[in-house]
């Protein structure tokens, strides 16, 4: 590396030089959002100077007492001549204050509508000096937001005007230029999990919260967005049930949680689902689950499958998007096409009438996620990614 290169020692606790970070993500429970604050947090821990750019304080950012740590909340005035507020404005005005303030070398925009937009935008505005933009990709940024013809230009502009663009799968870095026809370089850098966090070992106490000892207790964490198929996740458990004794806990909050709620009810096991909203701390249910659902129609990479894969749970996912570059079907899980429930119930009430199978399907993801997906190799690759940026920058990209 040349002179200024960011980068971590391997125990990520000693910064060969420091550097400010400013991170623009979605606050709330989804994915990207999760991704985007352990990642910086990762940074922060290793001495890095963090500001997160966000209309709330991020879903998992659970701990503010560190010192190199802010977080700054966007607002958006709300005026009669505008149908909605102007949040990329509000969002880029927020992020150009920082930059100018605090000195912001890097700006990591998850998400490349609004987040990357309003990175651009505010680089541009800024006179002090030219902070470096990387944009990662996590999805429906691309797949939904980015192929509404409204948004298509706009999105194809931020993350070609980004100095480094990042996809956090193989698959949707290929869909990224074949629905968006973007010309610049995209590198795929997968998500990752903290596994000391995400571990093995059941806490019976919170499991008997959900569940008796003769029952199975099945899982499921999403944003409950009609992607997620969050209603096929009580179809599963109405089959499983039939079956096995078995009951359901579903975390998370979002427009389809009455659709689900309500059809628990329909299909007679409204007292055998536990909905318990969104909340930063799942790591313990997780670990205490026997099998995690995950039965979307689009996922990008499937954060959740592996974070319950290091703690031990089985999953049972479709086979769409990125899942199949996290989940192995018939090694750490099972895989089946999207909208068959029969097929996905079938694979939970194989894993629950086979202990040996269960156990070697829990132990394969658990190496799997601390090998393949682990913190500190990921964290290297943004590193390095950041390098680059910083490189480019300079050039006037």
């Amino acid at each position: 590396m040349g002179p200024g290169a960011l980068s971590l020692t391997p125990d990520l606790a000693e910064p060969t030089k420091p550097f400010t970070l400013a991170v623009l993500l979605h606050g709330g429970a989804g994915g990207s959002g999760v991704v985007a604050t352990e990642t910086a947090l990762r940074f922060a821990r290793a001495g890095h100077d963090v500001h997160f750019i966000s209309n709330r304080v991020p879903f998992r950012l659970v701990d503010r007492s560190d010192a190199n740590v802010w977080v700054h909340q966007v607002e958006t005035l709300a005026y009669p001549l505008f149908d909605a507020p102007l949040t990329t404005l509000a969002e880029a005005s927020r992020l150009a204050e920082v930059i100018e303030t605090y000195g912001v070398d890097v700006v990591h925009a998850h998400y490349a509508v609004p987040h990357a937009t309003a990175a651009i935008l505010a680089r541009d505005m800024v006179t002090t000096h030219r902070p470096a933009v990387v944009t990662t990709l996590h999805g429906t940024d691309v797949t939904l937001v980015g192929l509404d013809r409204a948004y298509l230009r706009a999105t194809r502009h931020a993350i070609q005007r980004s100095d480094v663009v990042t996809a956090v799968s193989h698959h949707l870095r290929q869909q990224t230029y074949d629905v968006l026809g973007v010309e610049c370089p995209i590198q795929a850098i997968p998500n990752t999990v903290d596994a000391t966090r995400f571990r093995p070992g059941v806490d019976m106490d919170v499991r008997r919260r959900f569940a008796r000892d003769d029952e199975a207790l099945l899982l499921h964490v999403s944003n409950f967005r009609p992607v997620k198929r969050t209603c096929d996740v009580v179809r599963i458990l109405a089959e499983v049930n039939a079956h096995v004794p078995a009951r359901l806990v579903m975390v998370g909050d979002g427009p389809e949680q009455p659709k689900a709620s309500a059809l628990a009810r329909d299909l007679g096991v409204g007292d055998r689902v536990t909905f318990l909203g969104a909340f930063p701390t799942v790591e313990a249910i997780m670990r205490s689950a026997d099998v995690f659902l995950l039965p979307s129609s689009l996922e990008a990479f499937g954060l959740a499958a592996l974070e319950a894969m290091a703690s031990g749970v089985p999953v049972v996912a479709t086979s769409v998007g990125g899942i199949p570059e996290v989940v192995e079907d018939g090694v750490s899980g099972f895989l089946r096409e999207p909208k068959d429930v029969p097929a996905l119930a079938g694979a939970v009430r194989t894993l629950l009438q086979d202990d040996a199978l269960h156990a070697r399907m829990a132990a394969a993801g658990r190496e799997r996620a601390v090998t393949t997906f682990a913190e500190e190799n990921v964290t290297h690759m943004y590193a390095e990614v950041y390098e680059a940026a910083r490189n480019a920058s300079s050039s006037g990209k």
